[in-house]
């Protein structure tokens, strides 16, 4: 059985997970987080997570991309799986980088693809709750992660209407937010 052992391989300048006995690298990349805000007359959804990190706090339906999938099918996928919803993607809102995490978001732009089922959402097995706010109702002092607001605030000021070029981390957050490690993750 391989063992792997962190070196730097030759001809490159980082520390990688190598296998001893033969020399492949064993490359470790950014996770890929894909989600929406859906918008549902005038209001967004959000989803109260049932687990960890931030178990409690409230998200947009959002999680890591599998493999095999698009990011267009993942970010479905999610509002589906944590708020019972069928989506329409209407266009990418947001690219985020939190290297802090090493962690990808893209925010797409949503709203239900049959607004009229019943019931219009529901918890999945990772949400306590969910529901639609208004702007003014939006549990602000009570998000998970920084990243949700700033997709919301992204959001807003995208408005309806056809979409400009995806808005990135603001720029006091380049690299992703200082803050401690765990209230940054989507998952």
């Amino acid at each position: 059985m391989s063992s792997f052992v962190r070196s730097i391989p030759e001809g490159d300048d980082k520390e990688r997970l190598v296998c001893a006995d033969c020399g492949h690298v064993a490359y470790e990349n950014p996770k890929v987080v894909v989600g929406s805000v859906v918008e549902h007359n005038g209001q967004v959804l959000l989803c109260r997570r049932a687990i960890e990190p931030r178990r409690g706090f409230w998200t947009l339906p959002a999680g890591y991309m599998e493999l095999d999938e698009t990011v267009e099918e993942a970010a479905g996928r999610e509002a589906l799986e944590e708020a019972g919803a069928r989506i329409t993607i209407n266009g990418l809102l947001a690219v985020y980088s939190l290297s802090h995490i090493s962690q990808v978001q893209l925010i797409f732009r949503a709203t239900l693809a049959d607004p009229e089922a019943y019931p219009l959402v529901m918890a999945g097995p990772e949400s306590m709750e969910v529901g639609f706010f208004e702007w003014s109702e939006i549990p602000w002092s009570d998000l998970a992660f920084a990243s949700v607001a700033w997709a919301l605030n992204a959001w807003r000021r995208a408005g309806p209407g056809v979409l400009g070029p995806p808005e990135g981390n603001p720029p006091e957050y380049r690299r992703g937010p200082a803050i401690p490690a765990g209230q940054d993750v989507v998952g």
